[in-house]
């Protein structure tokens, strides 16, 4: 069931040096951590001077799926819906 959240979380990320990629690596929700797996779609928003960046991806069990937005102008990030892949 997809649910819309808007939290802030807490958000472990990774940078490559060599592949010039910054991306989330462990999303801490509810005082549990999510291993990210596979990230399925990243853009870019800009609202005012305020660049988004968001991602959609799912923890390394696939059995959770996650929108994060990572506001680039405070670096906080926030949960904005998710989904267990069930129906309502």
């Amino acid at each position: 069931m997809r649910e819309q959240i808007g939290e802030e979380v807490s958000v472990v990320m990774i940078y490559s040096s060599v592949k010039h990629l910054a991306l989330p690596h462990i999303v801490r929700w509810q005082n549990r951590d999510y291993r990210v797996g596979k990230i399925g779609y990243h853009h870019t928003i800009s609202k005012g001077k305020t660049l988004y960046h968001i991602f959609e991806l799912v923890d390394d069990d696939s059995t959770m799926w996650f929108r994060l937005n990572f506001n680039t102008a405070n670096l906080h990030w926030k949960l904005e819906a998710i989904s267990d892949g069930l129906p309502a």
